[in-house]
């Protein structure tokens, strides 16, 4: 009787999908964790540059002077009046 039930119970499941859709439901939550974690890593990158901007705001408030990127006026290139057009 044991035995019935268990090949009973087998060709009821065998004629079931759950199991697919459990195992593709299974594949695309792992496909989206995925991608979850590289944009957790994008936005830890961002943060950490926002961390390094704020200071720079603070160190203004404070009135020192701005570091990194140079003024303008010292990148112009000088224009070569004597070249032959």
């Amino acid at each position: 009787m044991k035995e019935y039930f268990k090949r009973l119970w087998n060709a009821i499941w065998d004629s079931t999908d759950i199991d697919e859709k459990a195992e593709a439901a299974l594949k695309e939550a792992k496909a989206r964790m995925g991608e979850m974690k590289k944009e957790l890593a994008d936005v830890k990158k961002a943060a950490k540059n926002v961390e390094a901007q704020s200071k720079d705001v603070f160190d203004a408030a404070k009135g020192k002077k701005r570091r990194g990127r140079k003024p303008y006026y010292k990148n112009k290139k000088k224009i070569n009046n004597n070249s032959k057009k």
